[in-house]
């Protein structure tokens, strides 16, 4: 069974630089698991790994699709696992590294076979949504109370996704999940998680939000929009990429827009703490590159 270490924790707390150590030191190759860095021109907003690091350690599932393409986590899966048995036959070791949760979940424990996606309910979702902004997460509320608690009321994406499995089949996905138990792995799993206190990673938040506007963030999401990209994409309405748009469209001032990114990706970083600290197979460690080496010490090297 191929041995697969996972790096995961909230956006800002150092997984990337903690990744390269990490691969540099083990000759490992990393699979993505950011459900923004698959999206190819999405570079500065999402963190992406730069050029010069892609070209020091092998990368995958970065740079797959554009971002008016649909992606899912089942596309997701299927692509890791593919990478995953190819860098594993050339002898070399995986690490995933992401804050996705669902991706790395999916990827690591099996993936809820529901429905096929319905293009006409997800339409009439869609329409409520649109007519009355919040009412799918009151719908699911009512009726799958477990998944709507799992949920931001703004993630419309797995919001449609949840009540489409309801309309469909008459029973909460919350029950399909949990029947399902995500208990499948084809892999020997060692997860760490990237924690930093609150107001030190919020500090980080905050500076890294700075950092991607003197890079260059506000010319990315202008050239996206230049080229005809629709401002409402689920992958445009992401943190940064929809408050910098704010500004780009002429509704706010920069200033404004770089306060409701920060709070933004702070709320993300939040919910990412909250679903990764509900998985108690999760070790939690300093983002500290000789911490998590030694931690990872002994699981890889009884693979050699």
């Amino acid at each position: 069974m191929t041995r697969v270490v996972a790096l995961v924790g909230p956006t800002g707390v150092g997984k990337t630089d903690v990744g390269m150590a990490l691969a540099a030191v083990y000759g490992a190759e990393i699979v993505n698991a950011d459900s923004r860095q698959v999206y190819r021109r999405l570079d500065i907003g999402s963190a992406k790994p730069t050029p010069a690091q892609r070209a020091l350690v092998p990368h995958h599932l970065v740079d797959l699709v554009d971002p008016d393409e649909s992606f899912d986590c089942a596309r997701f899966r299927e692509l890791a696992v593919a990478a995953i048995d190819d860098i594993a036959a050339r002898g070399k070791r995986v690490l995933v590294v992401g804050g996705t949760g669902l991706y790395v979940k999916a990827l690591l424990r099996g993936l809820f076979a529901g429905p096929s996606r319905d293009a006409a309910v997800r339409a009439d979702l869609e329409r409520e949504e649109a007519a009355t902004p919040g009412c799918l997460h009151r719908h699911l509320t009512a009726v799958d109370p477990a998944a709507a608690a799992r949920l931001h009321p703004h993630d419309h994406v797995r919001l449609i996704r949840a009540l489409e499995v309801y309309r469909l089949t008459g029973r909460p996905i919350s029950a399909w999940q949990a029947e399902h138990a995500f208990a499948s792995s084809a892999f020997d799993t060692l997860t760490l998680g990237l924690s930093l206190p609150r107001a030190e990673l919020y500090a980080r938040i905050d500076a890294r939000c700075q950092a991607m506007i003197d890079a260059g963030l506000v010319d990315e999401v202008r050239a996206l929009y230049s080229a005809g990209l629709d401002p409402n994409l689920p992958a445009l309405r992401s943190p940064g990429y929809k408050e910098i748009g704010e500004h780009v469209r002429g509704l706010c001032d920069l200033s404004t827009a770089i306060a409701r990114m920060a709070q933004a990706t702070r709320r993300l970083a939040k919910r990412q703490l909250t679903w990764f600290g509900a998985d108690h197979s999760v070790t939690w460690l300093a983002p500290d590159p000789a911490v998590v080496t030694a931690a990872t010490a002994a699981f890889w090297t009884a693979r050699s």
